[in-house]
């Protein structure tokens, strides 16, 4: 409902808001109006005004000793409650003292079990500390993944998975198809460089399902495909190329890291 539409019902709802008596959700409406209309803030604050020059007619009255009373049964119960709550508090702290110093109150062989008890906890520590080296050497030793490329032929499904690892300098080659080179036959993985001849980057072992190559990062880094022929055994003449049918190709792609 729009209040500036309706002043009387305004007026009535900032004079039960000034007295007290606009209370529960009530109240809190009135309350949001009051934040977001400047017309409902100053009916507010007109009853408020009101009212307050309407107690300042009225003569002072001292209050009662009876409220006196209250006042101070009050605050006696606030300060034993919150006396109860600092020993409640300190209760653990007490006791925790109260071990110790019954431990430092023991005999000698008190003194030799902690002095055990130290030489345990080291040999755990260095146990620890040896297992996360041992951990770390594991992560270290994990490859990592910067290029991949999988290699297949025309209209054939994937025969050569292909990562390569910078941090071991190292190309994986990894059969996924049926491939069966021959016993006279070698195949050959090539890099196909923009703007340049093919470059050999290694001859597969024969049957071997995983192959690896030390490579660099400048052998792979910028070229947009690679590609695997087929080549007498041993691989082609050195600077000669590819001199057999190119079987798979596919492109490089950088992983994310």
């Amino acid at each position: 409902m729009d209040l500036h539409r309706h002043p009387e019902l305004l007026d009535r709802l900032a004079a039960a808001y000034a007295l007290g008596t606009l209370r529960g959700g009530a109240r809190r409406r009135f309350e949001a109006l009051a934040r977001t209309s400047p017309g409902v803030r100053q009916a507010a604050v007109l009853w408020q005004q009101r009212l307050g020059a309407m107690t300042e007619l009225q003569p002072p009255q001292a209050p009662s000793d009876n409220v006196w009373k209250r006042i101070a049964l009050a605050l006696e119960a606030e300060r034993a409650a919150a006396t109860a709550a600092v020993q409640q508090a300190a209760q653990p702290l007490l006791d925790v003292l109260r071990r110790r110093l019954a431990f430092w109150r023991g005999t000698a062989w008190a003194g030799i079990a902690a002095t055990a008890l130290v030489a345990v906890v080291g040999v755990q520590l260095w146990r620890e500390v040896g297992q996360r080296e041992t951990q770390l050497a594991q992560l270290r030793a994990q490859p990592l993944v910067e290029y991949v490329a999988v290699l297949a032929g025309e209209g054939s499904e994937a025969q050569v998975l292909v990562t390569f690892d910078p941090r071991q300098q190292r190309l994986t080659l990894k059969r996924v198809g049926a491939i069966d080179e021959g016993a006279d036959r070698s195949l050959q993985l090539w890099a196909l460089a923009p703007g340049g001849p093919p470059r050999s980057l290694g001859v597969l072992e024969q049957r071997q399902p995983v192959v690896r190559f030390a490579a660099d990062q400048a052998a792979v880094s910028g070229v947009p495909a690679l590609a695997i022929s087929l080549e007498p055994r041993g691989g082609a003449p050195a600077g000669s190329g590819p001199t057999g049918p190119v079987l798979y190709k596919g492109a490089l792609l950088q992983a994310p890291l």
